[in-house]
């Protein structure tokens, strides 16, 4: 019998390290948020607190409206420009407001590129291939190739990988070894088995539902199962990492970490699972947006 690898959870994780972003304010369903020099309110179905604070929520230059029949709009008290960059550690990322309440960026992730970014530099010497799964932007696949890493990117939406190449522009990383595919993430993986191509670290952030490329369907909890058992058949013998991210309501960090147990079951190493949170300046409360489980051959000393 397979000896388990270890789980830890840890305490909610919160970058304090973010200049050009900031959580503001919450209240009662809404979020105050500075990018940049940009304020934009959203809605955030997890705020379920009232403002404590005196914070100027009347001074905002656009505030996301839901609308009941579904979707929403934009209401600026500004012109803005179309699109601007905001900078974190030595990475930078374009954001705009969207049709659908998103800038392109999650910041929360920021503790993820931060984990994942010393255990690349380390083997610099052998350089690292990178698998981002479900990349949207890209934000993990920037800060993998900063880091000094082979990124395949995936996602099945074309505008997605295209805001991807922009990033990587914003990060002169254009001549880097990246890749883009456009594609159906579970059908990408299952050929790169058949090809024989192997990686030393997975990054997924699995949707609760979406269509592929060709109109594929995915349901994280009928479909995710699956998807890492393919994974497992990519991953290099001497892979160093696995991060799976999931902001689907009422998968819990444990869930995740049975999962990924399994899947590396006689790889050695860790699981580390917990939350994802932004810290608000008003009042110092974490607010949960997601969460993580990793598994780390070796921890970075």
């Amino acid at each position: 019998m397979t000896t388990s690898i270890p789980v830890y959870y840890l305490p909610i994780q919160c970058s304090d390290h973010w200049q050009d972003y900031e959580f503001i304010d919450g209240n009662l369903g809404m979020k105050y948020e500075r990018w940049g020099d940009v304020k934009l309110v959203r809605p955030d179905p997890l705020v379920l607190w009232p403002s404590q604070s005196e914070a100027p929520w009347s001074n905002y230059d656009g505030w996301y409206h839901r609308s009941s029949k579904g979707g929403g709009h934009w209401d600026f008290q500004r012109s803005l420009p179309a699109s601007w960059k905001v900078h974190y550690r030595n990475l930078r990322f374009i954001v705009r407001p969207t049709d659908f309440k998103h800038t392109g960026l999650f910041p929360e992730q920021a503790v993820n590129w931060d984990w994942f970014m010393p255990l690349i530099k380390e083997s610099a010497e052998a350089k690292l291939s990178v698998l981002n799964l479900f990349g949207y932007t890209g934000g993990a696949t920037i800060a993998a190739a900063r880091a000094g890493a082979e990124v395949c990117h995936v996602d099945a939406a074309k505008g997605m990988v295209n805001w991807c190449r922009e990033n990587a522009q914003a990060n002169n990383l254009e001549q880097a070894p990246i890749r883009y595919i456009v594609d159906d993430c579970m059908k990408f993986v299952q050929r790169e088995g058949r090809r024989g191509n192997r990686y030393h670290g997975i990054i997924m952030d699995p949707p609760s539902y979406g269509r592929g490329k060709n109109g594929e369907i995915w349901k994280l909890e009928k479909n995710l199962w699956e998807l890492l058992v393919a994974c497992r058949e990519i991953l290099s013998t001497d892979a160093r990492f696995f991060l799976i991210n999931s902001y689907t309501t009422g998968v819990s960090p444990t869930v995740l970490a049975n999962m990924l147990q399994d899947i590396v079951s006689g790889m050695g190493g860790s699981i580390y699972c917990g939350e994802v949170g932004l810290t608000c300046k008003s009042d110092g409360k974490a607010l949960p947006c997601g969460i993580f489980c990793r598994w780390v051959r070796q921890d970075v000393n």
